[in-house]
C-alpha cells in the first residue's frame, strides 16, 4: 500500500500545483522571482527530459510513459521492501501526472525554474521532482540501512 500511496500523492501534488501554475499563467509567463537562483514560470514543453524529443507525435509520448508505468506496476507489486514500492510509487505518480498534461495539452506544463546568473537550469514541475527523487530512492535502496520488509 505504501506504493499506491505514494504514486497517488506525487500524482496530486503534481496535478493541483499545475492547476494553479495554469489558472496563474499569464502573470508567469514573464516569471516571477521568488529568491535569487529561483522563479516560477509557465511553460510548455512538448519534448520530454531538457526538451529532447521536442516535436515527437505527443500520443508516441503517452504510448511509451504508459507501457512504462506498466512495468513499473508490476515491479512495484513484485518489490519486498518499502524503499522499493516507496520509490515505484513515486515514479509512476509522476509519470501519470505527465501523462495527464500530454493528453489535456500535448506537452507538459513546466514552472519551477532554477539558474546561476544568467544560466538557466531547464524548468520542470513536480512530477519530475517525483520521478527523479522516486530513481534517486531506488539507486540508494541497497545501501539504505533501515529495510523493511512488506511481505510477510
Amino acid at each position: 500500500m505504501i506504493g499506491v500511496f505514494a504514486a497517488l500523492a506525487a500524482f496530486a501534488i503534481d496535478q493541483i500545483t499545475k492547476a494553479i501554475v495554469v489558472a496563474n499563467a499569464v502573470t508567469l509567463s514573464a516569471g516571477i522571482p521568488v529568491f535569487p537562483g529561483f522563479n516560477l514560470v509557465f511553460y510548455r514543453n512538448d519534448g520530454v527530459t531538457f526538451g529532447m524529443l521536442g516535436g515527437a507525435p505527443w500520443w508516441s509520448l503517452i504510448a511509451f510513459a504508459l507501457a512504462i508505468c506498466v512495468w513499473l506496476g508490476v515491479m512495484l507489486f513484485r518489490a519486498d521492501n518499502a524503499v522499493e514500492t516507496l520509490a515505484y510509487g513515486a515514479i509512476i505518480g509522476g509519470a501519470l501526472g505527465n501523462v495527464i498534461d500530454r493528453v489535456r495539452y500535448r506537452a507538459v506544463t513546466d514552472f519551477l525554474d532554477f539558474y546561476i546568473g544568467t544560466t538557466h537550469w531547464p524548468a520542470f514541475n513536480m512530477a519530475d521532482v517525483f520521478v527523479v527523487s522516486g530513481v534517486g530512492l531506488l539507486l540508494a535502496a541497497p545501501w539504505i540501512s533501515v529495510r523493511r520488509p512488506i511481505k510477510s
